[in-house]
C-alpha cells in the first residue's frame, strides 16, 4: 500500500476508534448522573423538545425558544424542585439529560387530541325513497314520499349532532388527558454543539460545567449510591385510586387492573365501551368513547 493509500484510509480509522470511545464515554455518564437526584434552577417545559443549552453559545440559552415551550406544553418541572435523572444518551450532536421520565411525546405517548367518526350513512329506505321520488308521477304520493324522506333525513342529521356532541366531549377530555400527563412526564436538558458533540464534552465534569447554571447538583454530591427505580414516580399500581376523565382506555386498564366486565354499544357511529374494574375505592363503571374515558361511576362493592 502507497503513502497516498494510507493517508486515504486514516480518516476512516479516526471513525472506527471514535464510535467506542463515545459509548465509553456514555457509559461513564450514565454511572455518574442516571439515578441520582438535581434540582432545577428553572422551570422546565412538559415535552420531550425540552430545553436546549449551546454551551460555546453566548448566551448558551435561547430564551424566546425556552419561552414558547413553556407557553405551549406547560410547566412540567418548577423551580427549586429536585428530580431524579433518569437517562443520558449521547447521540451525534447533542447530549440528552433527562429528568423524571424525559418528557412527554415520546414514542408511545399519544400527542393527538383528535377522535373521528364518520357521518351516518343513508339507510337502505332512504335510498329507496330516493329512487321512487324520482320516478314518481302523482303529486299525491309524491308528497308522501318526500315527506317520509324528509323525516329519514332529519334523523339521519339528529344521529349525526349527537355522534359530534360524543365526539367533542371526548376530544376535550383527551386534551385534558394529554395536558395532564405533559405535566407529569418530567422533561430533559439538550446540550448541543453545533458542529457535533467533542470529546471534550463527554465527561461528567463538562456535563457539570455546561447545566450549572440551569442544575443544582448538591443533592447528587450528597448521595453515595443512585437512588433505585422504586424512588421514581410510578404510574399507579393496579387496582389503587380513581381514573381521570380523558385517559385512554389502555391506562385506565394499567391504573385500575383487569376488568371484572367489558360490554360494548353502538351510539349510531360511535363505538362505546363500558367496563367494570374492582378498584380501592369501590366498584369503578367506566365508559370510553372511541377508546377515551368521558364518564365514569363509583359504587362501593
Amino acid at each position: 500500500m502507497t503513502i497516498s493509500q494510507r493517508l486515504r484510509h486514516l480518516p476512516l480509522l479516526g471513525l472506527a476508534f471514535a464510535a467506542p470511545l463515545h459509548a465509553q464515554s456514555e457509559a461513564a455518564l450514565r454511572q455518574a448522573f442516571e439515578g441520582h437526584n438535581v434540582t432545577v434552577k428553572l422551570a422546565m417545559p412538559g415535552t420531550e423538545d425540552g430545553v436546549d443549552i449551546y454551551p460555546l453559545d453566548n448566551p448558551p440559552l435561547d430564551y424566546p425558544r425556552y419561552a414558547d415551550r413553556l407557553k405551549d406544553n406547560g410547566t412540567a418541572l418548577r423551580y427549586g424542585e429536585t428530580v431524579m435523572v433518569t437517562k443520558v444518551k449521547v447521540k451525534s450532536k447533542l447530549i440528552e439529560f433527562q429528568l423524571a421520565g424525559g418528557g412527554y411525546g415520546t414514542m408511545g405517548d399519544e400527542t393527538s387530541p383528535t377522535v373521528t367518526v364518520a357521518d351516518a350513512p343513508k339507510t337502505t329506505r332512504e335510498k329507496n325513497l330516493e329512487g321512487e321520488l324520482r320516478r314518481e308521477s302523482d303529486p299525491v304520493k309524491k308528497r308522501q314520499l318526500k315527506e317520509e324522506l324528509d323525516d329519514l333525513r332529519k334523523e339521519r342529521e339528529r344521529e349525526n349532532a349527537r355522534n359530534r356532541a360524543a365526539v367533542a366531549e371526548a376530544q376535550e377530555q383527551k386534551k385534558e388527558n394529554i395536558r395532564q400527563r405533559r405535566l407529569e412526564g418530567g422533561s430533559r436538558f439538550n446540550i448541543r454543539y453545533r458542529e457535533g458533540v467533542p470529546s471534550s464534552a463527554v465527561s461528567p465534569e463538562a456535563v457539570r460545567q455546561a447545566l450549572a447554571a440551569y442544575l443544582d447538583f448538591e443533592n447528587m454530591d450528597r448521595e453515595s449510591t443512585p437512588l433505585q427505580p422504586a424512588n421514581i414516580a410510578d404510574a399507579p399500581s393496579p387496582g389503587s385510586g380513581l381514573p381521570r376523565k380523558g385517559m385512554l382506555l389502555a391506562d385506565a386498564d394499567a391504573q385500575l387492573g383487569t376488568p371484572l366486565k367489558t360490554a360494548q354499544r353502538m351510539e349510531g357511529k360511535l363505538r362505546v365501551v363500558t367496563r367494570v374494574y374492582s378498584g380501592a375505592s369501590g366498584r369503578v363503571t367506566a365508559e370510553f368513547v372511541e377508546g377515551v374515558l368521558i364518564k365514569y361511576t363509583v359504587t362501593s362493592d
